[in-house]
Formats: structure tokens, C-alpha cells, sequence
């Protein structure tokens, strides 16, 4: 045997290198050239990995086929979906979950070619490379790949980039939807795939490019001329800037006083059985004229005139008024009431709907979606789910609930595409009651609504008699003072049995006391005049409900990017959140300002509106995203320069008033990473710091210390005692300073006209001083 072969290799019996015998070259099972021989001490089999020159003329032999790639790989987006999904589809199947986007824009840069038509820079992320692995190696051991990704834009992209990144044949690769994880839907929908469409992710790929430019541009500007962790966005600076304005209106608002006038009254002859009827009449005109009292004064020689005064009935009508159900939930809608009855904020309400979409054990450890798609602007409902609403109405409430033909609603949303249908329950016959022993409290809270609005949107409309009267009075013949009085009574219920909208929190109740009809001519008697004194109320602060439906009114976002938006402006610490009411910080208004006044075309409601609009065109295929960003761009960028060059440096600091204990230099207020601080004017010489007090006025109920407005990381407002760790004194609702008249405890206020005492659990009205932190007037208990 020639002596290039003879080689050295290890034994691993021996655990040493010896010289092997009978070297034979070879090659492996994967074709690689060795040699091949025995340990001269214990003849055990050794190699050495190379090619020598006795391999020449050798064939290595042929690598083994790959196996033929079989079954079906189904990819959707979380876990939870993955085990709803793969119970449904059952053998044949492998579901696995991409754990939401597998790919994206850098967040170190701004990862976007603007010199070459917006080129985004995609990359898998680090924590995302284990995933996409994974999927890779059952993607190439399937016959076909399924993509069932959300049905909207956001999930059409994420399915566009599952396609990129898996290295398998696009032909073989396949789009699914479905809007309810239900055997039905899940059935039609894989009966029925479809290609990924473009013309959705290019809308969804254009929406992430602007944003990114927006914000990857505007946020280092505010970091240059401001401070760090500060940021701006396409959306969330319009929001901003909606909250500031209102902000604005209330600090400028001048309260005029007013005066109303009711009379108590009741017929001067009444035939009717049981006791006689009193109700009460507005004053609504004086000789034709509109009734305008603005002081006390004014009105006195009007209740003299009165006192003394016929009254009569000059008109009088009978008639019948329909109410009818709200359309079933989109995602604003379904946002605002949760916030509304449920105190639930617009991230809490996303959360809780994701899971009951995605599926819940109901307690055959096989879990199941129990509503449909919960970002939607669209009020559709499918066939299928009305016709199963309508059996059930019939059978639980009668055929008189039960409208002729099922209602259509039309979506108020112009463009509404994110979805084909609103939010429903997936099963009418799982009713709340039925799914309350396997939901958690806010699952079951949020179901509840959900079912009882989408049943209820299928029933009749409810029915009231209505009576309303005009009445003249004066004295003698001349009758000057026009009084009006109206009312309605309930004739028939219809979806009022099942469900009732939450009153907008801002909106003014209506007066529904009963009206009794009277013929014309009928005399009345007065019981009482009843002047009432009022100021003119501010517009009231936003709250999640309230803003969510501006910004829909106005076209701004989508349902996908609510919660976010609200989210962002409360984490970067722009707006605070106190007594569900929405506040703007310093911080906020310093940056709205700045915007504003630089970019008024960007930081503007009409623009940002008319950006939804073209994107929506995007989608719908009649307009290229890349032109989009062509027409933004150049503007843009001339501002932004402008912009660098306009805006001074500020410097975000107020003098304490103090001095440093350690240094004897001023103190000053300045702002850190988790907000206001006070530190020393020595910094960095000296290093003293201090936390910021915001104090509310009130003595602690524990050690009596100062209460303090403190907030949690994710900038949620709570009040506490400053003595902390020392006194471990909270609470969520705002302290008052005024103890409780029954057993002196501490009252907190339970919402804008109610307190409660932590002590004995008593509720009192009362009225707030200009001051939030001066006495309040307790009303009665």
C-alpha cells in the first residue's frame, strides 16, 4: 500500500493518535473522500477526512434523493390560533404560528432607500431567526404551504413576507381567509385559497414606509432640540394635537351665566281614574321671541307675571316614535362602549377580543374562536349568522321581535375594507350564560357585549307613544309666554330587552318624565315655577371613547392603529390619563407646539385624512404606493431642513427655588427618563437628585403626610403618599380633602360629580372649586 495513505488518526477506544492499518481510501455516506482503517493495538475502525491521491479514478457514491416533500403546512400568527386552527383541519395538517411579523424595517436606522424609489430594508430579527428556521425546514418537508394570516392589510403583508423569506416554490404556496375560526369558515376558506395580494401590501408596505419616514425623521429633531426619548408619528402628533386644542379651549373658556324656567303643573280638571297627573313645561318663548335670561334680574319681573298667570293648552299631539338597535360592533365602536360600560381602555379592549378570536377551552381541552375578526370597520353580517340569529330570537323572545327582513347597515366609515364583516359572536346559540364558567371576568364582561349588541342589532326597532304640548299663559286675554312640554312612553320594548347603547359620556340626558295628553283648550293649574340658574359649560376633555370616534370621524387611522396611538401618547408621557379623561403634559404640549408651528401641513387633520385616502387607492389597486411617497417626500424634506435650521435649542429645566444641600448651588427641575426630577444646577460636579412631588393638597390618611400624584411604568396615574416605602398609603381615585361627614375617613372621587369614603363605603354628590385641590361642597348623602 503506497505510503500517502498510512495516516495518523485518532482512536477513541485508545484515546490517542496511532498509525492505522489496512488504510483503504473511501468515501462516506454524504459522498466525502476519507480513509479508512483499524487501530493496530485494539482494531477498532478509524478514519481520517481527506482526499489523498489514491482516490483518483474513484466515484464517490451518489447522494441520497431528498425525501418527497408531502402533507400540508398551515402558518397563522400566534400559537393560541395555531391550536384553534390545527383542531379543525385534523390529520394531514401541520399548523404552526409565525409569532406575528417575521420581518421588518432595521429599528437602528431608518432602513429606507429613499434615493432608490423608498427601497425598504427588510430583516429577520434576532429573536425571530429560531422562527423562521423552523418554519424554512416544514416549509420544504410540505407539498403545499397555506398562509392564514388576519384578513387585513397587516396580515396580508405578514403572509407576503412569510412567502419571501421560506425558499419554496410560489406556486405551492397558497392564501387563505377566513373572518371566524369556526369549522364552517375554516372549511370555505381552504376550499377556496387564493394568491397574496399586492395591491393589500403595497397599502400596508406604503403605510410602514411613511410612518417610518415620519417618525425616523421627526423624533431625532425633537431629541436635538428637546431631549431623548421623545418621539413624533403620522397619527399619533394629529391625536396629540386634537388633545392640546381641546386643552386650549377649556383655558380660554369664559363661563356665562344663564337662567331656565319650568313650570310644575297639572290639569284643572282631570275625569280619568286614579290620581291626578303633574308635569313640568320649559319656558320656550316671550311674545314670539326666543327665550334669552341671562341673570336673575332679568327673569324676577317674568315670575311675577307668572305666578299670577292662565294657563292653557294651544297645541296639542299625539304620535309614535321608533328606536332603532345600534349595527353590530366595529373595532371603534366596539373600543368606545367597552370604554364607556366596562372602564376598559382601547389596549385592554384589543387584548381581550384577540383572545376570544383566537379561541377558548370550553372544557374539552379543544379550544374554540368564539367571536369573529375584531379589526374591522365594516357593520356586514354574513347570511348565515343573521338566519341563526333570527331562529334564535324567535324561539327565545317570540315572532313579534322578529323583523321582517334582516336589517342592513351601512358602514359610516368611508373606505371601510379591513374586514368583511362586524364583530359577532361565531355562534349565537353560545350565549353568555352558557360561556360564563369558561371565560375570566373581563373575557366574559367583553363577550357579553358582544353577543347581546350583534342579537340585538337583528331585532325590531322599540316603540314609544309620544305627547307633546304647547301652552300659553298670561294674564287676561293676552297670552305672551309660550311654555313647551313633551314626553314618551315605552309601547314596546323590542331590542331594548337585550341591550341599551351606553349614552356618550359627554351627551345630555333627556327628560323623561311622563306627559299627559291633553285636548286644546284645557286649563292648567301651576304648582310651582321653577327658575334654575346655569354657566355654560367648557367643551369636555377627551377620553379613549371620545377621541377614538374624532379620529374616525375625521378618517384618521385605522382600526388597527387606535389602541396604539393612545398607547404611544401616554407611554412617551404627552397625555395622562385621570379620571378617564385624557390631559396633555408639559412635555406634550411643548412638542405639539413645536410641530405644529413647523409642520402645520403634516401635524394637520385634513392631511393626515387625505393620506388614509390615497392609501386606501393603493389598496384597491388604482394608485402606485412608490408615487405616493414621491409626492410626500420632497415637500418633507424641504421642511425638515427648514425645520433644523428654525428651532432653537430648549432646555427643559425650572428653578426649584432652593438650594443643593450638598453644594449650596440651585436646585432645578429637569426631566429623566422616567419623567420630572429635581437635580443639582452643579450637574455634573454634583451629583444630587431628588424625586419630583406632585402634591394635590390633601393629608394622608395613614401617617399624614402629603399625598402626591405618582404614575406606574406605563404612565397609568395613581396617588400615594409621599413617605413611601415608610407609608405604604394608594389609591386609584383621587383623594378629596374633606373627610367624610358620617365617619371622618378619607373620600376619593369616584367619578366628575360622585365621592366615596374608603371608611364606610358612603357615596355623597359634590361640587369641585376651581382649584382641584380646594375644598369641595358636599351636596347631600
Amino acid at each position: 500500500m503506497p505510503e500517502e495513505i498510512n495516516k495518523e488518526a485518532y482512536c477513541f477506544k485508545c484515546k490517542e493518535k496511532r498509525q492505522m492499518i489496512e488504510p483503504t481510501p473511501v468515501f462516506t455516506a454524504k459522498g466525502q473522500p476519507a480513509t479508512q482503517g483499524k487501530c493496530p493495538e485494539c482494531g477498532t475502525k478509524m478514519f481520517r477526512m481527506g482526499r489523498t491521491p489514491q482516490h483518483e479514478g474513484l466515484t464517490p457514491p451518489p447522494k441520497p434523493a431528498p425525501p418527497k416533500p408531502t402533507g400540508k403546512l398551515v402558518i397563522v400568527e400566534s400559537p393560541t390560533k395555531a391550536r384553534t386552527v390545527g383542531r379543525f383541519l385534523g390529520k394531514g395538517y401541520t399548523v404552526k404560528a409565525s409569532v406575528g411579523h417575521i420581518r421588518d424595517l432595521l429599528r437602528s436606522k431608518l432602513s429606507v432607500d429613499v434615493e432608490n424609489n423608498f427601497e425598504p430594508q427588510y430583516r429577520v430579527p434576532n429573536e425571530k431567526r429560531a422562527v423562521v428556521k423552523e418554519l424554512a425546514k416544514a416549509a420544504q418537508r410540505s407539498a403545499e404551504v397555506y398562509l392564514a394570516t388576519d384578513p387585513d392589510r397587516e396580515g396580508e403583508a405578514i403572509a407576503w413576507h412569510l412567502r419571501e423569506v421560506l425558499d419554496v416554490d410560489p406556486e405551492n404556496v397558497h392564501r387563505v381567509v377566513f373572518h371566524e375560526i369556526t369549522d364552517e369558515a375554516i372549511e370555505r376558506a381552504f376550499a377556496n385559497p387564493r394568491r397574496i395580494n399586492m395591491d393589500l401590501v403595497d397599502a400596508q408596505q406604503g403605510r410602514r414606509v411613511l410612518d417610518r419616514l415620519v417618525g425616523y425623521k421627526l423624533s431625532p429633531l425633537l431629541w436635538r432640540k428637546v431631549r431623548s426619548r421623545l418621539s413624533a408619528g403620522r397619527v399619533q402628533s394629529v391625536a396629540l394635537r386634537l388633545i392640546v386644542e381641546r386643552e386650549r379651549e377649556i383655558d380660554a373658556f369664559e363661563p356665562e351665566e344663564y337662567w331656565t324656567l319650568e313650570a310644575l303643573l297639572t290639569p284643572q280638571a282631570w275625569d280619568e281614574a286614579g290620581e291626578r297627573p303633574q308635569f313640568k313645561a320649559r319656558l320656550a318663548r316671550i311674545r314670539g321671541e326666543e327665550v334669552s335670561l341671562g341673570s336673575e334680574e332679568a327673569l324676577a319681573p317674568i315670575l311675577a307675571d307668572l305666578e299670577a298667570a292662565i294657563y292653557e293648552v294651544a297645541k296639542s299631539k299625539q304620535g309614535q316614535r321608533r328606536r332603532n338597535p345600534s349595527a353590530p360592533y366595529t373595532t371603534s365602536t366596539l373600543q368606545q362602549e367597552a370604554s364607556r360600560k366596562l372602564g376598559f381602555t382601547a389596549k385592554r379592549t384589543m387584548r381581550i377580543a384577540q383572545q376570544l378570536y383566537e379561541g377558548v377551552d370550553l372544557g374539552n381541552g379543544q379550544p374554540v374562536g368564539l367571536i369573529t375578526y375584531m379589526r374591522t370597520d365594516s357593520t356586514h353580517i354574513a347570511p348565515q349568522a343573521q338566519a341563526e340569529a333570527r331562529d334564535y330570537i324567535a324561539e327565545r323572545y317570540g315572532e313579534g321581535f322578529l323583523p321582517s327582513e334582516p336589517p342592513v347597515y351601512k358602514t359610516r366609515v368611508k373606505g371601510a375594507q379591513e374586514a368583511h364583516e362586524a364583530i359577532r359572536p361565531t355562534g349565537v346559540l353560545r350565549t353568555p350564560k352558557s360561556m360564563k364558567s369558561y371565560l375570566k371576568r373581563d373575557q366574559y364582561r367583553l363577550y357579553d357585549l358582544i353577543w347581546r349588541r350583534f342579537v340585538a342589532s337583528q331585532m325590531q326597532p322599540a316603540l314609544y307613544d309620544t305627547v307633546s304640548l304647547e301652552i300659553l299663559a298670561g294674564k287676561g286675554a293676552e297670552r305672551p309666554y309660550l311654555f313647551r312640554a313633551s314626553g314618551s312612553a315605552l309601547r314596546f320594548p323590542g331590542f331594548l330587552v337585550l341591550y341599551e347603547e351606553t349614552k356618550d359620556e359627554d351627551a345630555n340626558g333627556e327628560n323623561g318624565s311622563p306627559v299627559p295628553f291633553l285636548p286644546v283648550g284645557a286649563v292648567l293649574n301651576l304648582l310651582q315655577l321653577l327658575p334654575e340658574q346655569h354657566f355654560t359649560q367648557p367643551p369636555p376633555r377627551y377620553t379613549d371613547a371620545s377621541l377614538i370616534r374624532t379620529l374616525e370621524e375625521y378618517g384618521i387611522g385605522r382600526p388597527s392603529t387606535y389602541a396604539p396611538t393612545l398607547g404611544t401618547l401616554q407611554s412617551r408621557g404627552y397625555v395622562m390619563r385621570e379620571s378617564k379623561r385624557l390631559h396633555p403634559t408639559e412635555t406634550g404640549t411643548l412638542v405639539n407646539d413645536l410641530l405644529v408651528e413647523h409642520f402645520p401641513d403634516l401635524i394637520n387633520v385634513d392631511f393626515t385624512a387625505q393620506m388614509e385616502q390615497q392609501l386606501d387607492e393603493v389598496a384597491e389597486g388604482e394608485r402606485a404606493w412608490v408615487s405616493l411617497l414621491h409626492e410626500f417626500y420632497g415637500p418633507f424634506e424641504v421642511t425638515l431642513q427648514k425645520a433644523e435650521e428654525a428651532i432653537p435649542k430648549i432646555d427643559q429645566v425650572e428653578p426649584v427655588g432652593r438650594d443643593c444641600p450638598e453644594c449650596g448651588e440651585p436646585l432645578l427641575i429637569r426631566w429623566g427618563r422616567y419623567g420630572k426630577f429635581i437635580g443639582c444646577s452643579n450637574f455634573p460636579q454634583c451629583r444630587y437628585t431628588e424625586p419630583w412631588l406632585e402634591k394635590i393638597g390633601v393629608t394622608c390618611p395613614q401617617c399624614q403626610g402629603e399625598v402626591v400624584i405618582k404614575r406606574t411604568k406605563r404612565g397609568r396615574v395613581f396617588y400615594g403618599c409621599a413617605n413611601w416605602p415608610a407609608c405604604e398609603f394608594t389609591s386609584w381615585k383621587r383623594p378629596l380633602p374633606n373627610p367624610c361627614p358620617v365617619c371622618g375617613g378619607t373620600l376619593v372621587q369616584s367619578n366628575k360629580d360622585t365621592a366615596l369614603c374608603l371608611g364606610c363605603d358612603e357615596s355623597f354628590k359634590f361640587e369641585q372649586g376651581e382649584e382641584e385641590s380646594s375644598e369641595v361642597v358636599l351636596i347631600h348623602a
